[in-house]
């Protein structure tokens, strides 16, 4: 059996579907092997609509690929070091990944494809409340089915309300 390839990212009150892009299997493989993964998330400096996780002078041993320094919403990059400190990523808009040294580019691993609808919610209370707690956990086939049961239930229960 193969391995899995989605991630349920728990971010603050929110949680979020994400698979990894076969286009970084170096990245792919290191943060992997870290899962599950805990930290906080707070706002870039710089970089724009963005959230991330410093982690200093770490060295994961990986090299650039699958890299981007204008990621959209709902892709995770790290960072691998170099110019400036090794960092996680989390997009929640418009971001052009800079640090005080200037432009960089950084390795697109993992994308969010359901819960989206949460990003700008989750950027826009850590830039107003604070850092948040974050656990990125793999997800097999039932914990994906329940993550997918638990967001019908809550839209079943908040149906939208009329705007008339």
């Amino acid at each position: 059996m193969g391995q899995t390839e989605h991630v349920i990212i728990t971010a603050g009150p929110y949680q979020f579907l994400a698979v990894f892009e076969a286009e970084a299997p170096q990245t792919v493989a290191v943060f992997r092997a870290l899962l599950p993964y805990r930290e906080r998330l707070i706002h870039v400096r710089w970089s724009g609509e963005g959230l991330w996780v410093p982690l200093g002078d770490r060295d994961f041993g990986v090299k650039f690929e699958n890299h981007t320094s204008h990621p959209s919403a709902g892709h995770i990059l790290l960072y691998p070091g170099g110019y400036s400190e090794t960092e996680l990523l989390f997009c929640y808009g418009g971001v052009s990944f800079a640090s005080k040294m200037g432009q960089l580019a950084a390795n697109h691993f993992l994308t969010i494809i359901e819960g989206n609808e949460n990003l700008r919610a989750l950027g826009e209370l850590v830039l107003w409340k604070g850092a948040q707690e974050v656990v990125f956990e793999l997800a097999d086939d039932e914990r994906v089915s329940q993550f997918r049961q638990n967001r019908a239930s809550k839209a079943s229960a908040n149906p939208p309300r009329s705007r008339l």
